[in-house]
């Protein structure tokens, strides 16, 4: 690697590394002075606070990752542009596409870095983000569906229950189908049931067996019971998957399509964009090259301005369609990868016009 490539590529990572140390405190501190009040009001221990803004800061920095690093990358071009430096690299006999590598060398390390991170860092973050959030901060939240919960919960048994408690683990007008193949083979329903570590209690117990000739039906006022399901299952938290690794999250996904959830979108939207953020990093550096590298009258001010217009509309159409993705029936892949699709299309013709 020759200098002019450690100079682009320190540059590139110091950049990035310096828009991280500035804004996460910002955050923070923005964070803090919203709920301080709460923090003092409900006497939170100071080590679960500090724990959390450790969790903020990996949380913050992994959802706002694609700005950090077009402004980074705007930045430090524009004053390379400004200081008639890329002129002098390509009046010396550089291609773009050479005067590109380096770039390219420091978005395959970041991206790197987003992926370990989106893989492994971020979902223990956001497990201990979210619970602080929920326990401590917003304490009357429903974070859980407890209301007319239909599930499979295996191959051959379907439940329902119209009211469940997490808390006590209990719920009402509970219903259990077992089929084989596609024949109903017997139905147990009860007025309650309730979780007792190894078996589920059920009041006004009815177990009907369907049969040829005929039903048999027993009745119980009490019965204990076990089955192959937990009481978490039943309900899991809406921000589970964010807090998932990736190899639990496939199983966990896996898991709710048989069981029929009504939260595989967003379940697949988190998915996704662990897999789409790395990749956005080499459009989003492309994008941030072509428009800064360029000397304009107005200086680094209006690249910055069209850097950070770009930089939010890439993050209004994340978010509006991982929205879509996660509360229709809309197509969670096609949700997550159309903003790099379209912004691919953009970076392409951006480099197009400044090889030029």
């Amino acid at each position: 690697m020759k200098i002019l490539d450690w100079y682009i590529l320190k540059r590139y990572l110091f950049t990035f590394l310096m828009m991280l140390l500035l804004f996460i405190p910002i955050g923070i501190t923005v964070n803090l002075a919203e709920k301080i009040g709460k923090i003092l009001e409900r006497q939170v221990p100071f080590p679960d606070v500090a724990q959390y803004y450790l969790d903020f800061t990996i949380y913050f920095a992994n959802l706002l990752f694609p700005i950090f690093l077009f402004l980074s990358v705007i930045w430090f071009t524009s004053k390379l542009a400004n200081n008639t430096e890329v002129v002098a690299f390509l009046s010396s006999g550089v291609s773009f596409w050479r005067f590109l590598r380096p770039y390219m060398i420091g978005a395959t390390i970041i991206a790197i870095f987003a992926l370990i991170m989106g893989l492994y860092l971020a979902p223990s973050a956001s497990k201990g983000f979210n619970e602080f959030k929920y326990k401590h901060l917003k304490t009357n939240a429903q974070v859980v569906q407890t209301k007319n919960i239909y599930r499979q919960v295996n191959d051959n048994d379907y439940i329902f229950v119209s009211n469940f408690n997490p808390v006590t683990k209990q719920g009402s007008n509970f219903t259990l189908e077992h089929f084989e193949g596609n024949r109903l083979v017997y139905k147990i329903t009860a007025n309650s049931i309730k979780d007792n570590d190894s078996t589920y209690r059920l009041l006004a117990y009815t177990k009907r067996t369907f049969t040829d000739n005929e039903d048999i039906v027993e009745f119980s006022r009490r019965k204990d019971i076990a089955f192959n399901f937990e009481a978490e299952d039943l309900t899991p938290e809406e921000y589970i998957a964010e807090t998932l690794q990736y190899g639990e999250l496939v199983r966990f996904i896996e898991k709710e399509k048989r069981r029929g959830s009504s939260n595989i979108g967003r379940y697949m939207v988190v998915k996704y964009k662990k897999w789409s953020l790395p990749v956005s990093v080499f459009i989003l550096t492309i994008i941030a090259v072509a428009v800064s590298s360029i000397k304009r009258r107005g200086g680094m001010g209006v690249n910055l301005a069209f850097g950070i217009t770009i930089a939010m509309i890439f993050v209004f159409f994340d978010k509006v369609f991982g929205v879509m993705a996660e509360q229709s029936s809309f197509n969670p892949l096609i949700a997550v990868w159309f903003p790099n699709i379209v912004f691919g299309i953009l970076a392409a013709y951006l480099l197009y016009n400044a090889k030029r």
